[in-house]
């Protein structure tokens, strides 16, 4: 994205539990959105991306570090401290917080349970012993209690006040940081410390959560689990724990105060945290519509005569998609109570709580992937402005037909028919991940969002979505005819094109915009906030493409993420028009603008294949043209690159010898899930 670092990637690899997790993404995503992107990341993604660029935080969650051990020693630690050492931030919680310790020892001498090793990160460098407290059990809530930990207040400044200077916290098997109080001269400061009486030898300060600084970076260590909170606890369920009830309660009544230490400990991290936490999302209604509403009741006899669309034996009409659960609605007849049956029973004790529309109490903990999605079918016409208040239908569908004139030789079937969520998990992911269904799209599809809450990038990376970003994935059907004369490996190539051409063709004046092609798929512009003489271009914008093949067709998923009218966390294409006088772009009028080009690339495509009139386009937009690279798969050879191949839309570079003249030895070169970093002049090799 740009030079500021959004995302807060949370360790979901070998050795973390799933709950710990959850609990972890639900509660950064709920104190750091819009400003920071929130998604997990597992270990073999540690170990050979390059996440640390725009990582603003790295978060080890709850789990057994062993398993840390097993996946991160090594390449993986090194990588980890590298990126604290040169200003990042490391957040660990229990199992993650006595992994950044030079030492933990954990039940000494108890057999089966014992732990006791050093530790390669060694942020706090001294030991964390435990447990802190006694009858912990693996995969049990026995050990549970709400610990009383006392707030070092004077480290922990609030931003509008101070935090609380005490709370109750979750505990479940952490440690303390023993003799944090005498590392203060190497940086070391406590930030809450145990008032009960421990189980363990632990120095003075009975150190519950530490603060080390690491270089040019940071990290915090906690034992407890300030992250968990009381409302994603069912007080009822079957957890072995003798009063488990009353855990729950206290850490109910000490919401607000867990709230505020989090928040003071973020800041300390250096992450940008509002200062009203954020609603954690319901998802909404899908509309179907199309400019065609005839298409929609087709479309719907369709399915139902292939099988997809079926009565339940609740008689409503559903569609089982391998990810998701669509239940079909109609305007005006929404059924709101056989939603809230099919939803998973609630993870929170207080049955008074304000509900959302999803009937989930309010803030709880959300698995996405199994809750229904209502899908409202509108056969009659379009949806108005009080059912899609972000989204004008009617300003879209009139923008499609006024572009598609300009275009002759598509067949104008691209936003034909319109998927529209106001939240939504992905887009992507809703199509793409019910291949059942997808197989029945028509082609030319395109699914939109106002805000998505699971979005999907190549490999860590994600689109932070505040409200003002373009999100769409269209379905594209390619004929295996066509792999010789034009391959499917263009598509991303041609979506490019779309998005630079759509955007400079929207109005007049708009082709005045300084966007750019970064390979093989993200979208570059001048940063508007940079000084003239610093030429500084900053991303706005990504392509994902997912391809499926059967009966003779590639079944092309094509998600696309924009800045558009948004103003955090990076450039948006509004700014950049400001500056040139020119009004702010409509998300209805450029979603039309690019859909209507990329078709007409597309057809053209087929017909003519990645042509050389294709090449001059996408190299007068790119931003590679004579740039200087070092190949590490090379052994550190100079090259400069010369262009894309026209097969397979390969990356050429030609080495470079004495004074960078060429050898005339020349490199194909094939994507690495974008860790081709043009400012740093390194390829990196595919693993």
């Amino acid at each position: 994205m740009s030079g500021k670092r959004v995302n807060v990637l949370v360790y979901a690899g070998g050795g973390a539990t799933l709950e710990s997790v959850r609990h972890a993404t639900w509660s950064l995503r709920r104190l750091l959105g819009p400003n920071h992107a929130v998604l997990t990341v597992t270990g073999d993604q540690i170990l050979k991306e390059p996440w640390a660029a725009s990582c603003a935080l790295l978060v080890m969650p709850g789990g057994a570090d062993l398993g840390y051990c097993r996946t991160l020693d090594g390449q993986g630690n090194r990588r980890i401290k590298q990126y604290v050492l040169m200003g990042g931030a490391y957040l660990g919680l229990c199992a993650g917080g006595y992994y950044g310790t030079a030492r933990c020892e954990f039940e000494a001498g108890k057999q089966g349970m014992e732990v006791i090793g050093d530790r390669e990160l060694g942020f706090f460098p001294g030991i964390c012993r435990g447990l802190a407290f006694p009858g912990f059990v693996y995969h049990s809530e026995a050990g549970t209690r709400a610990a009383d930990l006392k707030v070092n207040q004077a480290a922990l400044p609030l931003k509008g006040g101070t935090v609380a200077e005490s709370f109750r916290a979750y505990y479940n098997g952490g440690g303390v940081f023993v003799d944090a109080e005498k590392y203060a001269d190497r940086a070391v400061e406590v930030l809450a410390s145990y008032t009960e009486e421990l189980a363990v030898q632990s120095g003075e300060a009975n150190a519950a959560v530490v603060y080390c600084k690491v270089g040019e970076g940071r990290a915090i260590l906690t034992g407890p689990h300030p992250e968990f909170s009381g409302t994603n606890l069912s007080p009822n369920e079957p957890s072995g724990h003798h009063d488990y009830p009353s855990v729950v309660s206290a850490l109910l009544t000490d919401e607000k105060e867990r709230v505020d230490f989090m928040k003071a400990c973020l800041t300390k991290l250096g992450l940008d945290v509002g200062q009203e936490a954020e609603a954690v999302p319901s998802l909404s209604r899908l509309h179907l519509s199309s400019s065609q509403p005839s298409q929609i009741t087709e479309l719907l006899h369709s399915w139902q005569a292939n099988g997809i669309l079926a009565k339940g034996d609740d008689g409503r009409e559903t569609i089982k998609g391998e990810n998701d659960t669509f239940i079909v609605e109609q305007p005006g007849r929404w059924d709101m109570g056989g939603v809230t049956d099919a939803l998973p029973a609630p993870r929170f004790g207080d049955s008074d709580k304000k509900k959302p529309g999803n009937g989930l109490p309010a803030d709880s903990l959300l698995d996405y992937s199994v809750v229904p999605k209502r899908l409202v079918t509108h056969e009659e016409g379009m949806p108005d402005g009080k059912e899609t208040p972000h989204f004008n239908h009617h300003a879209f569908y009139a923008n499609l037909q006024h572009y598609n004139t300009k275009h002759t030789e598509s067949d104008h079937a691209f936003g034909r028919v319109m998927l529209y969520g106001e939240i939504v998990t992905s887009t992507n992911t809703l199509l793409d991940k019910n291949p059942s269904w997808l197989a029945h799209l028509p082609n030319g599809l395109t699914a939109t969002a106002t805000t998505q809450v699971a979005g999907r990038g190549r490999g860590t990376n994600v689109w932070v979505s505040p409200p003002g970003s373009l999100m769409f994935s269209t379905v594209l059907r390619h004929s295996l005819s066509l792999s010789t004369s034009a391959p499917v490996v263009f598509v991303q190539y041609l979506a490019a094109l779309a998005i630079v051409a759509g955007i400079h063709g929207y109005d007049q004046g708009y082709q005045r915009l300084p966007v750019k092609l970064k390979w093989p798929n993200d979208i570059y512009a001048l940063d508007p906030t940079a000084p003239e003489s610093e030429k500084k271009y900053v991303k706005i914008g990504g392509i994902l493409v997912n391809s499926s093949y059967a009966g003779g067709d590639y079944t092309l998923v094509c998600g696309i993420g924009l800045n558009v009218t948004n103003a955090a966390p990076t450039t948006s294409l509004s700014l950049l028009a400001k500056k040139l006088g020119l009004p702010p772009f409509t998300l209805e009028k450029l979603l039309a603008s690019i859909l209507t080009q990329f078709e007409e690339l597309y057809t053209r495509f087929c017909r003519t294949g990645f042509n050389q009139r294709f090449l001059d386009t996408y190299y007068a937009s790119w931003l590679h043209t004579d740039q200087i690279v070092t190949l590490e798969t090379e052994g550190g050879a100079r090259a400069r690159i010369m262009g894309i191949t026209s097969d397979w839309g390969l990356l050429m570079a030609e080495e470079l010898g004495w004074e960078d003249r060429p050898t005339g030895k020349k490199f194909s070169l094939q994507s690495d899930s974008n860790s081709f970093d043009f400012f740093k002049g390194l390829l990196k090799r595919k693993i």
